[in-house]
């Protein structure tokens, strides 16, 4: 389990988010929602490890994440940025980075890693392109490899930074029953969305930062409930009658 311990964070000197309390259970999906410059991107990477706490800490098992080495880390928490760099390989070298963590010196891939990698491939439907450059692909196929490699790299923990991303409706869907298949499967996920439509739909638990930098949690009943929306987002959300299959 990832728990965050009094966590204060930010960055030369100033803080973005302060004294956050928050545990998240595995078989559950967790979505953070909130306006531009909220924290959302801030808390995320410091539940990757890649941003250090200026106060608090964050636990991973009970154990500070920061006492893990790199490849342990990685074995049990991937993380997707929300902006990442297009370097010149092949989609078929760039998922093979994602089995890394789990192969010992000198890190050749086994026949398990590679049934691993191509069945991520085949749930984001992007196997057509094992062999493209991955500079040749449009940013909707990239997001769809990138997060493929999130899949074969096999953590219990995802964190997901706009995980929508130049994807088509007819993906974003398919992304969203993926991300209730590996909740079942035991499965946490942490995410970032800007549509509050499939926050509210996809998700267990709802974590919303104000503008006051404040943590409000709560299932998407309770937060819809709540007013936090409408203080938050200053627009009044109520149910759709419309529904996306």
């Amino acid at each position: 389990m990832l728990e965050l311990k009094n966590l204060s964070v930010g960055y030369d000197g100033r803080y973005v988010i302060r004294d956050v309390n928050l545990s998240f259970e595995p078989g559950m999906i967790y979505t953070i929602i909130g306006k531009n410059g909220s924290g959302k991107s801030t808390l995320l990477k410091s539940c990757s490890g890649l941003l250090k706490p200026k106060v608090g800490s964050v636990l991973l098992d009970g154990k500070a994440l920061s006492q893990y080495p790199a490849n342990q880390r990685a074995q049990k928490v991937s993380y997707l940025s929300q902006s990442t760099s297009t370097p010149n390989i092949t989609v078929e070298r760039l998922m093979a980075h994602a089995r890394f963590p789990h192969l010992s010196y000198p890190k050749k891939l086994q026949r398990e890693d590679i049934n691993i990698i191509y069945r991520a491939l085949g749930d984001m439907r992007a196997q057509c392109f094992v062999h493209d450059s991955l500079r040749e692909l449009s940013g909707g196929e990239r997001q769809r490899v990138y997060l493929a490699m999130q899949l074969a790299q096999d953590t219990d923990i995802l964190l997901l930074d706009e995980p929508t991303t130049y994807l088509d409706i007819e993906y974003q869907l398919s992304l969203m029953k993926l991300l209730q298949k590996l909740k079942a499967q035991g499965k946490t996920v942490i995410m970032v969305l800007h549509d509050l439509e499939q926050a509210l739909k996809y998700s267990d638990r709802i974590i919303v930062i104000d503008a006051g930098k404040e943590i409000h949690t709560g299932t998407p009943e309770e937060i819809l409930n709540s007013g936090i929306l409408k203080k938050v987002f200053h627009v009044d959300v109520r149910r759709s009658e419309y529904c996306f299959e």
